[in-house]
């Protein structure tokens, strides 16, 4: 694989990724969505169907990797990729969850500005006396719809968050790189990539209340980064805080998990 292809693969791959990742995350949450308080399951399985379509449109490009972690552990396992090709995939990442989460904006653009503008979800004169949930969230330094574009704590406690995300890492990555990259490196194959997208939906409904389970840096970073860049109404803050809990948490997974496939499965 070439660097532009890499490159390519990642991008659009990540870009798909995001778009109905991040696209199920505001169909659940926005106001004047038709698929609102679709609840956690729509959410994960969303997550599982637009990590299983990403997979299959880049596979052939970049060996669909989509996650700096992933990449990372794919660099540490033996026999892996070269260190040279690591910023060419961790680049069409980032860019591609950036041009994954625009392009949420655009589709429910009518929606976000249907939502921020409601009293009772950002507050204000004539707002209902009983706060809601992303009232609440705003106050804590998250905006109200930051959770379309990125993940943060239902519990702020560093130690845990952290712990929960290289948790949840390890398994994705463990899955990856036991069954994941056949053996002439063009990308998962078809099985592999049906049965990643299911560990991601396990993960979801297993581990993912602590935190959201962002699992992947770029899948984080890059929307965190729109959302503080959108032209979005009372879109209060992006919890820049918190925003080093989803990259290192989800590097530390991985790299535990090519050392642990190095020493039992290599």
């Amino acid at each position: 694989m070439s660097s532009s292809d890499i490159f390519i693969g990642e991008t659009i791959g990540t870009a798909i990724l995001i778009l109905l990742g991040g696209g199920v995350c505001a169909a659940v949450t926005l106001k004047a969505s038709k698929a609102r308080n679709a609840g956690w399951l729509a959410i994960t399985f969303g997550w599982g169907f637009a990590v299983l379509t990403a997979v299959y449109t880049s596979a052939p490009l970049s060996g669909a990797h989509l996650n700096p972690a992933v990449t990372l552990a794919l660099a540490l396992k033996k026999n892996g990729i070269s260190w040279s090709d690591v910023p060419v995939y961790w680049g069409g990442q980032l860019l591609g969850a950036m041009i994954g989460a625009a392009l949420v904006w655009i589709a429910y653009y009518g929606q976000f500005h249907a939502h921020l503008t409601d009293k009772e979800i950002v507050g204000g004169p004539g707002a209902q006396s009983t706060k809601t949930k992303a009232v609440e969230a705003q106050e804590q330094g998250a905006g109200p719809v930051l959770g379309i574009f990125s993940t943060g704590p239902e519990i702020r406690v560093a130690w845990q968050n952290v712990a929960t995300e290289v948790i949840g890492t390890i398994v994705l990555v463990l899955a990856v790189l036991t069954q994941g990259l056949n053996g002439d490196g063009k990308g998962l194959g078809t099985l592999g990539a049906l049965i990643t997208a299911l560990v991601v939906v396990s993960i979801g409904l297993s581990l993912g209340g602590p935190t959201g389970y962002a699992i992947n840096p770029a899948r984080d970073l890059g929307p965190r980064i729109v959302h503080a860049l959108l032209p979005l109404p009372n879109k209060g803050g992006s919890d820049w805080s918190y925003a080093w809990v989803p990259v290192v948490g989800p590097l530390i997974g991985g790299a535990i998990a090519a050392g642990i496939y190095n020493v039992a499965f290599a």
